[in-house]
């Protein structure tokens, strides 16, 4: 039980280009419950998306934890590599560029759609 929580994470290499990788939360063991460290939040949104809603490729700013409670979400990188999400998932959007980088909708970021035939309810929390 002591293995780490592994949350799949939407980050940018050192090129800018949005990838998927994988972040890992040390558990510690707290009487009967096995807890990660306290994570610093800045705000939470409570989220509902129809059926067919879809983005354009974009960056996620502010680095946000996104909790599916219903529906399926689809996040789809640039190079077409995709992963889906649904209740009970959760993952980490932090794509952003360096500085000195300007956004460019055909290279850069991510896009997300709402797949299946249920409205998606997630929580948005900003970290």
């Amino acid at each position: 039980m002591l293995e780490p929580f592994i949350v799949t994470t939407i980050t940018t290499n050192e090129t800018g280009i949005s990838v998927f990788t994988e972040t890992d939360f040390e558990v510690h063991q707290r009487g009967g419950m096995f807890l990660t460290d306290q994570i610093a939040s800045k705000n939470f949104r409570i989220r509902k998306s129809d059926l067919g809603y879809e983005t354009e490729f974009h960056l996620s700013g502010d680095p946000t934890l996104i909790i599916i409670l219903k529906g399926t979400l689809k996040i789809e990188l640039q190079n077409g590599e995709f992963k889906t999400f649904s209740a009970g998932n959760s993952f980490i959007a932090k794509d952003n560029l360096p500085e000195n980088v300007l956004f460019d909708n055909k290279i850069h970021g991510h896009k997300a759609s709402v797949i299946g035939n249920e409205i998606l309810e997630a929580i948005h929390i900003k970290l």
